[in-house]
């Protein structure tokens, strides 16, 4: 298999593992959590449907509204999409981002307690393969389109590579600390229980020896 083959396997690998769906009801607020490193686009796709087809003629309203929020809990980004749409954003700070998804509330969105389906494909790098323009273009371009696409994955896990071990270094300092914290308390500890035993042992003598019992 040739470089072109490995790539394709690889792009179509890494868009079915991103792809998944869930349901929506009339004013509910849903949100993943993905954790992306810092100056890293993320590009999400989406689509609505409802669970039952005869209720399709009366989607024609549907909207969503998507909703970004940084690890501080930061609004990033919010706008309305139709019910399809694209939406793209580039983390500021690495750690957990929440991508919200709700729907817009209209007599015709849900009925009679329907459910809607939201598909939606979180992909993270700064290309990705149109198939439309490569079909377009001649053996060699496509292969360097692909090649691109290679180096932004690779640019992409590299990040997420360094903000593991960022958060790692983090954990490793606090574990120390903790652990540093934990034996002066022990040495407090013990040396307090000392001191108030010789402090007992002594106003024992004392106390025998001022009633001459030794």
């Amino acid at each position: 298999m040739g470089l072109k083959g490995v790539a394709f396997l690889l792009q179509c690998s890494l868009a079915l593992a991103a792809a998944m769906y869930f349901d929506l009801g009339e004013q509910e607020e849903k949100c993943i959590i993905e954790e992306i490193p810092e100056d890293t686009l993320v590009t999400g796709h989406f689509f609505l449907e409802p669970w039952d087809v005869k209720s399709f003629d009366r989607s024609a309203l549907l909207g969503v509204t998507v909703t970004v929020r940084d690890p501080n809990h930061e609004i990033q980004m919010s706008k309305r999409y139709g019910k399809f749409g694209k939406f793209t954003f580039t983390a500021h700070a690495s750690g957990q981002h929440y991508l919200c998804f709700q729907t817009n509330s209209t007599r015709f969105s849900v009925f009679a307690g329907e459910r809607l389906k939201l598909h939606l494909d979180v992909q993270m790098g700064e290309h990705s393969i149109d198939h439309s323009v490569d079909r377009t273009k001649d053996n060699l371009q496509t292969l360097e389109e692909n090649l691109q696409h290679l180096i932004s994955q690779m640019t992409h896990i590299t990040r997420l590579q360094e903000y593991h071990r960022e958060k790692e270094e983090l954990f490793r300092q606090i574990s120390e600390e903790t652990n540093s914290k934990v034996l002066w308390w022990a040495v407090v500890q013990t040396f307090t229980l000392l001191s108030v035993g010789f402090w007992q042992m002594k106003r024992l003598k004392d106390f025998f020896i001022a009633k001459k019992l030794v």
